[in-house]
């Protein structure tokens, strides 16, 4: 669904800290340190939240096809 990787890329495009993340997704900061360390397995409602959040600021997920999976920005229409 997202992976820790692709967490930490997303932030880096919207230049959000950890906190911004916990904040938009109501989560807490711990649940992002530990979903971006990929050290336990996060709920699926936490990845959900967490992924519309990043949607809603124009972020969109590009799935594993072979090649890794990704992010990238919407394109902003005028």
């Amino acid at each position: 669904m997202i992976s820790p990787m692709q967490c930490r890329a997303a932030r880096g495009l919207l230049d959000w800290s950890q906190q911004d993340l916990a904040d938009r997704a109501k989560v807490g900061i711990v649940t992002v340190r530990q979903l971006e360390a990929g050290s336990h397995e996060p709920r699926r409602s936490t990845l959900q939240v967490v992924r519309l959040a990043f949607e809603a600021a124009g972020v969109l997920f590009i799935e594993e096809n072979g090649e890794g999976p990704g992010v990238r920005l919407r394109k902003l229409t005028p």
